[in-house]
């Protein structure tokens, strides 16, 4: 599959904290509509006084040949609504983004998503168009 590949699907993905806490796993639906990304997010994080909690947030962006940029919007839950920069580079088959993420005067920091399911969902696609 080639990075113009659409991006619409279920994502795993991880990211560090420039400090030594753990990274963090989360799991992103993306839609993507011509250049437009939309989608959400969910993730168990560690609020501020270290309990563990389920955080969710919406995602909006865009994605410019294999730029892809974003920003992930918490929902208000555990008393969060701030909003979260992600740039990153889609790997040729579609299937990683790489990049940073940044919370402005906070800190930045690397994250990475992966679509397992994307070279399956690409034959699938690819198999329903011939028909």
């Amino acid at each position: 599959m080639a990075a113009s590949g659409n991006l619409t699907g279920i994502w795993q993905g991880l990211y560090h904290y420039p400090r030594a806490r753990a990274p963090v796993g989360f799991t992103a639906t993306l839609i993507e509509s011509g250049a437009w990304l939309s989608g959400s997010i969910h993730e168990t994080v560690q609020d501020e006084w270290g309990d563990w909690c389920e955080a969710f947030s919406t995602l909006l962006g865009k994605r410019a040949g294999q730029a892809v940029t974003f920003a992930k919007t918490y929902d208000g839950g555990n008393g969060w609504t701030h909003s979260v920069g992600y740039e990153g580079a889609l790997s040729d088959d579609a299937t990683e983004i790489e990049g940073r993420w940044s919370l402005p005067g906070n800190g930045s920091g690397k994250f990475l998503m992966i679509r397992p399911e994307g070279r399956r969902a690409t034959i699938l696609r690819e198999a329903f168009e011939r028909i």
